[in-house]
């Protein structure tokens, strides 16, 4: 999987403090991507839009 084109966003949960960070890049074609930003080349996980939207949803619901 190609990221080199990722526009990586930091959530708008994420601390100031630097700890738990999570990106997510929508911005691919076909997938969503999510990395902890504390490890950029590290590993990333790929989603399809529409399984990632319902996942939002759902937390959106929780919180």
């Amino acid at each position: 999987m190609d990221l080199s084109n990722a526009r990586w966003r930091k959530s708008t949960r994420s601390g100031a403090s630097g700890g738990d960070c999570v990106e997510v890049a929508d911005n691919l074609p076909g997938i969503v991507a999510v990395r902890d930003s504390k490890d950029p080349a590290g590993p990333a996980l790929a989603f399809a839009p529409a399984p990632w939207r319902a996942f939002v949803a759902q937390l959106v619901k929780r919180t």
